[in-house]
């Protein structure tokens, strides 16, 4: 056994804490382990003095007897070295397994094996009107899903018996194997990542815990929902494996057209007609908003076709927020095509006093037109 100080195989302080200690050896382990130097023999007792060093220098009984005897603190029958009782690593694989690896066993193998139990994440296509989105709306959804077994619990194995550790993985649900300087993982063949076998499995199940069901939810769809509003029900998707989790329902929302009214965001359009009359003369017009109010919507003299006007506040409700969006009215003025014998003299009464300063646009575009024939 080498005599080397063990501080200074690790390349630490004496009074360095366990951290800084622990550090050091994962840096070290890596550097000298065999599998990196081509099985280099110095390599590799210099490794195996690391990991003794490393053995020694973690436990703080071995620690506080090294720095007060040294080595003599193992000699008579102690068990401070690599390979004699102590908790050094054999393998490369064993090196991640502790450095990167506490994901292999502990919370990381609780974790990967809720995963591999979690039950399934749902998704259901729900269409509202656009009434309903501005409202809001109790529905009520059949699902097709997984419930928990209840005969057995649950668990998947028959009354009176229970899952034991599989054999092959001792309950990690994967296997490795070494390649080099690779470690190759795949998942149990035995108990497909699960972790566990069940020899007697539940009749009604046939080991999986949980049966084909179909379940009948309310929900509350909020105010403002969009075209695409995704809503998330947690645990209310299928029954996790053996008593896993539970999975997610998502509610996809989609708005049926609307006879009227369009939506971008909170902003609700419509297109109006106007008689050219109203267009010319000006007035008022009523529209008739979602939240089932009547808006009066002043129609300026002149206006032409396209000119959008804007109702404040009487567009949709902000989803989980406050206020509304606006209403834009888009004119479009009219052309009368049924005119009675009077009003048809009344318009060519109104014609012969024209002098097309009344229309400037069309003045403007036939002058344009005469300025290219005269050139």
């Amino acid at each position: 056994m080498t005599e080397t100080d063990y501080y200074e195989l690790l390349q630490v302080e004496r009074g360095a804490d366990d951290k800084t200690i622990k550090s050091a050896y994962r840096r070290l382990a890596m550097e000298c382990h065999p599998d990196r130097n081509g099985g280099c023999p110095d390599a590799e007792q210099r490794f195996k003095a690391i990991n003794e060093a490393y053995d020694c220098l973690k436990d703080p009984q071995k620690r506080a007897a090294y720095d007060r005897f040294g080595h003599a603190a193992f000699r008579n029958g102690g068990n401070g070295g690599f390979g004699a009782g102590g908790e050094g690593f054999g393998s490369f694989s064993d090196i991640f397994e502790n450095i990167f690896g506490e994901f292999m066993n502990g919370s990381g193998q609780q974790d990967r094996r809720s995963n591999m139990l979690r039950g399934a994440d749902l998704r259901y296509d729900l269409e509202i009107s656009l009434d309903d989105a501005y409202a809001g709306k109790e529905v009520e959804l059949r699902i097709d899903t997984t419930v928990p077994c209840e005969p057995c619990g649950g668990a998947g194995a028959k009354s009176g018996t229970q899952a034991r550790t599989c054999q092959m993985c001792h309950g990690r649900g994967q296997v490795r194997a070494q390649q080099g300087f690779f470690v190759v993982e795949r998942t149990c063949p035995t108990c497909r990542g699960v972790g566990e076998t069940i020899a007697d499995p539940c009749e009604r199940c046939r080991g999986d815990g949980r049966l084909d069901t179909q379940r009948t939810l309310e929900v509350r769809i909020p105010p403002g929902v969009d075209e695409g509003t995704r809503i998330r029900l947690s645990g209310e998707g299928e029954a996790g494996v053996r008593g896993g989790p539970k999975g997610d329902l998502y509610i996809f929302v989609h708005l049926a057209r609307h006879p009227i009214f369009q939506r971008e965001g909170t902003t609700l359009f419509a297109r109006c007609p106007v008689s050219i009359t109203t267009a010319a003369l000006g007035g008022c017009i009523e529209v008739p908003g979602l939240d089932r109010s009547r808006h009066q919507v002043t129609i300026p003299a002149g206006i032409q076709s396209g000119k959008q006007l804007r109702v404040r506040g009487a567009g949709m409700p902000v989803l989980n927020g406050r206020g509304h969006g606006d209403m834009v009215i888009q004119v479009d003025v009219e052309t009368p095509t049924r005119l009675s014998a009077r009003q048809r003299e009344l318009l060519e009464e109104l014609r012969k006093t024209e002098t097309g300063d009344e229309c400037p646009a069309s003045k403007s575009f036939f002058s344009k037109l005469k300025g290219l024939w005269d050139g």
